[in-house]
């Protein structure tokens, strides 16, 4: 074959860093968007977070008062401060927003910014172990079972591996047992009651027997040791027949194992409160709901003016050239940042003037809502408004939603409509929770409701959707 040369022209669409930035920034929730600017923080020296309690030293830049701007395009002057539009020719390029300063005097503390010192269920039970009068040897052994017990206050090892890694031969086994039984005994007297329990019978049973002596606690004590089991399925005609009680004994009973708690050692687990921070919040105005930023949520970020400073004076030497491209790099920062706040608010907008029947009503009117009808409203792709909707969230009179909420698929209805599969979930629950406990609907019945209003839809739908709403099935929501 010859070798030859041609020289070809062609177009391709190319990704510049810019709008990589940009989408990656989009798709970031609001902890990670804050992550990422407080690494560009340490990298850019360009870059700069405004403090609050500072006073800015851009006075000279001649920058104009934002003021804060909703979805409609309508300003209002009552807070100062939101977007500004980055300039690329001038230095004094700022993205704020309102966090009004506080006094460093003021007593009034927020309760968020104090943490509470917890102490753990072993800390609990090891106190209690110092205050009671028993020798350094069974001492010994109960902390060896407190450091058995699990996060729920359960002991995970039964007595026999124990005594595999305590025992060094038969004959200490068995006087090691009787000790190890012992010590079991003066850790389930410790605090909260249910301690040291290796099953969940053996819990309930604890926790039943530090109670006064009563008939109902007599048969819940009997309810418990025998027929457990037969409670959890709702099975109360065997229960009946076999303790020979009546409807209100049983009931009584119920209701004192149901005041128990399965679970003594959770209250001092020391798993973390997560919150969420709302990028948008609704509110209504004029019969109208309208969104606005969350302050709180967006980044303060300017670019720094002492660097700014020396760009300006035309000195381009070597020394400066690295930080011009630095100054281009957080220039692109904040406008990408600026754009991207930009886009979720516009989302949310067309996403709340398409559900205003939600927060005018609740879940039962949510109307059926794709990604393709919200990207044909605001001119974007679908894939655009995926990474708009994910990880961002929504505050409202109604509570805090993730904007992927508002979507969801619809069922047919008889007049050739359509329902969201949310507002179908709405009418379940409330239809649930009107019902008569001795009855409970089943989910065919359920479906046969859901028919009688127009909505079709299947018995194995409705029990996918009971489901999904933790809604246990009609045999267990059966009471006495």
């Amino acid at each position: 074959m010859k070798q030859s040369l041609q020289l070809k022209i062609s177009q391709h669409l190319t990704l510049t860093p810019q709008l990589q930035q940009a989408i990656r920034l989009l798709q970031l929730s609001t902890l990670e968007l804050h992550a990422e600017i407080d690494q560009a923080l340490q990298e850019n020296p360009l870059l700069e977070r405004i403090d609050p309690e500072l006073p800015s030293f851009n006075s000279s830049l001649d920058l104009p008062t934002p003021s804060t701007t909703t979805a409609e395009g309508s300003e209002t002057h009552e807070e100062p401060v939101e977007l500004n539009s980055p300039d690329d020719e001038g230095w004094g390029i700022e993205y704020s927003s309102n966090t009004q300063p506080r006094d460093p005097n003021d007593d009034d503390v927020d309760s968020s910014d104090l943490q509470i010192a917890n102490i753990s269920l072993r800390e609990h039970l090891s106190t209690q172990l110092m205050m009671t009068g028993l020798t350094d040897r069974e001492r010994t052994l109960t902390l060896i079972l407190i450091e058995s017990l699990n996060d729920e206050g359960y002991l995970t090892q039964s007595l026999d591996e124990l005594l595999e890694l305590l025992a060094e031969n038969d004959t200490e086994r068995d006087s090691l047992r009787n000790e190890l039984v012992q010590a079991l005994g003066h850790l389930q007297n410790f605090d909260p009651p249910g301690i040291g329990a290796r099953n969940l019978k053996e819990c309930l049973t604890l926790q039943l027997k530090n109670q006064h002596a009563s008939p109902e606690l007599a048969l819940a004590m009997a309810v418990v040791e025998n027929h457990l089991e037969h409670l959890a399925a709702h099975d109360f005609a065997r229960i009946k027949k076999q303790l020979r009680c009546s409807d209100s004994d049983l009931r009584c009973a119920q209701e004192i194992i149901c005041a128990l708690n399965p679970h003594p050692g959770s209250q001092y687990s020391s798993a973390e409160t997560r919150y969420v921070t709302p990028d948008v919040s609704v509110k209504k105005i004029r019969n109208n709901w309208v969104v606005t930023l969350n302050n709180e949520a967006m980044p303060r970020l300017r670019i720094n003016k002492l660097y700014a400073d020396i760009l300006r004076g035309g000195n381009q030497t070597g020394n400066t050239a690295g930080l011009s491209t630095q100054l281009q790099e957080a220039k692109w920062l904040i406008k990408n940042i600026q754009q991207r706040f930009d886009t979720i608010l516009r989302v949310s907008q067309a996403i709340v003037d398409r559900q205003r029947a939600f927060f005018d009503h609740g879940p039962v009117a949510m109307r059926p809502l794709v990604l393709r009808e919200i990207a044909e409203a605001v001119n974007l792709h679908e894939s655009t408004i995926s990474r708009v909707t994910t990880q961002k969230f929504l505050a409202s009179p109604r509570g805090v939603f993730e904007l992927k909420y508002f979507f969801g698929s619809h069922v047919a209805t008889d007049s050739g409509g359509a329902a969201s599969s949310t507002a179908i979930r709405a009418l379940i629950k409330q239809l649930v929770s009107a019902e008569n406990g001795k009855k409970p609907l089943s989910d065919a019945r359920l479906a046969d409701i859901l028919g009688e209003q127009g909505i079709v839809v299947a018995r194995r739908t409705v029990a996918k959707y009971r489901e999904l709403l933790h809604i246990p099935p009609v045999n267990l929501r059966k009471s006495l």
